[in-house]
C-alpha cells in the first residue's frame, strides 16, 4: 500500500490554547470535541494534527513530539514566524511556547531544520524531506562546525547549558572566522541567554552582532540570520 496518512495525537493542558496557537501558524480546525473529554484537530495543508486536553497536564513535562518532512524548512519557517508575529508581537524563541530558526546540526546530516515547542509543551520537528540540490558546501568553518554541535544541544536535546558552553569555548578560539559564522554564533548564543534567563547576557551578545561591520552586500546574504537579532531585540524590548 501507499498513501497512508498518519496523526499523531499529542497532551496539551488546554486545546484553547492549542488552538489560537496553531491558527496563527496557519492551521485550520478539523475537528473539536469537549465532551466526554477535549480533543482537537488542526491541518496545514498535509500537516495534520490532534490534541487531547489532560487536566493537570504540565506542559513543561510533555515528552510529546513529532518529525514533519516538508520540501523547504525556510519557506514554511517564514510562514509560522509571520503568523506568530501578527498575532503575538514577537518571536518567541525561549519558554513555552517557542520557535527555533532553521539551522544546519550535525545529527541530522547537516541539513537545516526547526522546532515549534507549542503551548502543550510538544516538540514539533520540521526536516527538509531531502537535501537541496544547490551547489556544493564549502568547508565550514570551526565555528560554524561547533554551532552545528551546539545545536544538537540546544535546539535538539533542550540543552541550553551544554549549547552555550560549547559556543563560548568556540567563541573565544574564533579568531578570523567569518563573519556570516560570527553573527550565526553570536546571535545562537543570544538565544541561549534568553533560554538560561539571562537576558543582560542576550543584550551584550546582541550589540556585539550590532557592532559587526556589514557592507551592503553581507547585510544582503545575511538577511534571514540577521532578522533573528531583531525578533532578540523586540523579546528584550517587551520586558
Amino acid at each position: 500500500m501507499a498513501n497512508e496518512i498518519t496523526v499523531p495525537i499529542l497532551p496539551c493542558r488546554s486545546i484553547d490554547e492549542v488552538e489560537e496557537f496553531y491558527l496563527a501558524l496557519g492551521f485550520t480546525r478539523t475537528y473539536r470535541q469537549d465532551r466526554p473529554y477535549p480533543c482537537l484537530g488542526l491541518r496545514r495543508e498535509d500537516i495534520h494534527l490532534q490534541f487531547c486536553g489532560i487536566p493537570g497536564f504540565k506542559p513543561e513535562d510533555s515528552y510529546g513530539s513529532c518529525i514533519i518532512s516538508v520540501p523547504d524548512t525556510g519557506v514554511l519557517f517564514r510562514a509560522f514566524a509571520e503568523g506568530i508575529r501578527s498575532a503575538y508581537g514577537k518571536l518567541p524563541v525561549s519558554g513555552i511556547p517557542r520557535i527555533t530558526r532553521p539551522r544546519k546540526r550535525k545529527n541530522a546530516d547537516n541539513l537545516a531544520g526547526f522546532t515549534v515547542v507549542d503551548p502543550g509543551g510538544n516538540w514539533i520537528r520540521i526536516f527538509p524531506s531531502a537535501a537541496p540540490e544547490e551547489a556544493e558546501e564549502p568547508p565550514a568553518s570551526k565555528l560554524a562546525t561547533s554551532v552545528r554541535n551546539a545545536v544538537v544541544m540546544g535546539d535538539s536535546r533542550g540543552d541550553p547549558q551544554q549549547a552555550a558552553k560549547i559556543l563560548d569555548g568556540a567563541l573565544a578560539r574564533a579568531g578570523d572566522a567569518p563573519k556570516a559564522d560570527l553573527v550565526e554564533a553570536l546571535l545562537y548564543r543570544a538565544e541561549m541567554a534568553l533560554a538560561l534567563s539571562d537576558r543582560e547576557g542576550a543584550g551584550e551578545l546582541l550589540a556585539r552582532v550590532r557592532a559587526i561591520p556589514l557592507d551592503a552586500a553581507e547585510r544582503e546574504r545575511l538577511a534571514e540570520t540577521l532578522a533573528g537579532a531583531d525578533d532578540i531585540e523586540a523579546v528584550l524590548s517587551a520586558g
